[in-house]
């Protein structure tokens, strides 16, 4: 059986999967619960000064027939005194003492407040410390969260004082509602961080009531904007995990966060570079006990693949990653329609007709049959005729003899700047 044991920049847990600081990890009581179902470790809800939540506070989109599949809060940090956390976080590190527990602190950007409140973190037995500096509403107004993690100067800064009195490794949580993420990335290592987390919520409205025109939540008849997890950001979260995991200059640990439902969601992180993962919206659609089959289903991939350590898989599809420049333009891939398999559905045909490069023909034979068949020729490979069709198996997308040498697009502007350089040297 794989170990699944990680460390990231020196904090161990069990098994990869963590509770990122939200709802879940709100007490005691609720992170105990975790740990006895199966959970490496988790993140408490972000300390502070104690604030007033509203009611109501969650939202969610749901799409053709999928229930959350985006959870949208206006929720802000921990309302409960920082007393009885500190309390309820050194009763469960004695309870679960081989069990990560990182704390996830906000305050005002003020030197002295980071140091108070590090130091009183610390004498808990905490493992670890998240600065939170990606909370997109409530706690931005005031100066903190989103507001913070926006500035580079200010995330490094801030890091920085933390670094100057913390005993424990320090993740810096990053927001998503940024242009570039790896500047902000960059900066917490500038300012010492161990490792960095991604991605906090991103700025959303759930949707709006067309029969109140209410905004979804609102609390009295208005609204304001919150922060969006679940599924639906996967895609943004890996795309992030990725660029800083390639990035040269940003040399730690990624805890990675965003949509992670099911062991297969852990393993693509993990191969883009995430050490640890963190889970908030699939936890709070289905419980806790969803862990079990996450550890099984990671547990046995490994196995089949032979892999002896969870660690082994970790950025292995990083190199992979690259920029749109890097890829091979002479690279083919066309469609190929399985009609034994096909269920004539059509829905492949007007895809490619109405919105793609109309390479997929009608026909119908001597004896009536109809079918679809593709015009190899004038098919560019773009994946839409796979995408829509709702029958697997029923379209192959296949890899065509290579019938020229690779050739990427930053390779054919060398060559043609050598040529066009070659040619003013023979005119002089």
């Amino acid at each position: 059986m794989a170990d699944l044991r990680t460390n990231i920049a020196g904090i161990e847990s069990p098994n990869p999967f963590w509770l990122a600081s939200a709802p879940p990890t709100n007490s005691g009581y609720q992170v105990q619960r975790a740990f006895e179902a199966g959970w490496g470790g988790a993140v408490w809800k972000t300390l502070g000064d104690p604030i007033l939540n509203v009611s109501s506070r969650f939202a969610a989109v749901s799409f053709n027939g999928q229930k959350v599949a985006g959870f949208n809060n206006i929720e802000l940090i921990t309302d409960r005194p920082l007393e009885v956390n500190l309390k309820e976080i050194y009763e469960t590190k004695k309870k679960f003492p081989n069990h990560a527990i990182i704390a996830s602190l906000m305050v005002e950007p003020k030197q002295e407040k980071w140091h108070e409140i590090v130091k009183r973190v610390e004498e808990v037995g905490v493992d670890g410390l998240e600065l939170n500096f990606g909370c997109p509403h409530g706690m931005a107004e005031r100066g903190m969260g989103a507001a913070s993690g926006q500035v580079p100067s200010l995330v490094e800064q801030q890091t920085y004082w933390v670094k100057e009195v913390a005993k424990t490794p320090v993740i810096v949580k990053l927001t998503p509602n940024i242009t570039d993420i790896t500047a902000t990335a960059e900066a917490a290592v500038n300012g010492g961080a161990d490792a960095i987390s991604m991605i906090n919520t991103i700025n959303s409205l759930a949707g709006v009531d067309i029969d109140t025109w209410n905004t979804i939540p609102h609390v009295g008849g208005k609204g304001a904007h919150g922060g969006y997890c679940g599924p639906a950001v996967k895609p943004i979260a890996l795309n992030m995990v990725g660029e800083c995991a390639r990035h040269s200059h940003i040399n730690v640990p990624i805890s990675g966060i965003g949509g992670i439902s099911n062991w297969q969601d852990a393993v693509e992180f993990m191969l883009m570079g995430s050490t640890s993962v963190q889970v908030c919206t699939a936890a709070m659609h289905h419980g806790f006990r969803i862990v079990e089959d996450m550890i099984d289903g990671l547990s046995n991939y490994l196995d089949g693949k032979g892999i002896q350590s969870v660690t082994e898989i970790i950025g292995k599809s990083v190199p992979k990653y690259s920029d749109w420049g890097d890829l091979d333009l002479n690279y083919k891939i066309v469609a190929r329609i399985n009609n034994d398999v096909c269920i004539n559905c059509n829905k492949c045909h007007i895809a490619c007709e109405d919105t793609s490069h109309q390479c997929i023909d009608m026909y119908t034979e001597a004896d009536g049959t109809k079918g679809l068949r593709v015009r190899e020729e004038d098919c560019v490979g773009c994946n839409l005729c796979s995408i829509v069709c709702p029958e697997d198996g029923a379209i192959d997308m296949v890899e065509m003899t290579h019938e020229l040498p690779p050739m990427t697009w930053n390779e054919r502007q060398a060559a043609l700047g050598k040529v066009a350089c070659e040619v003013d040297i023979a005119a002089k």
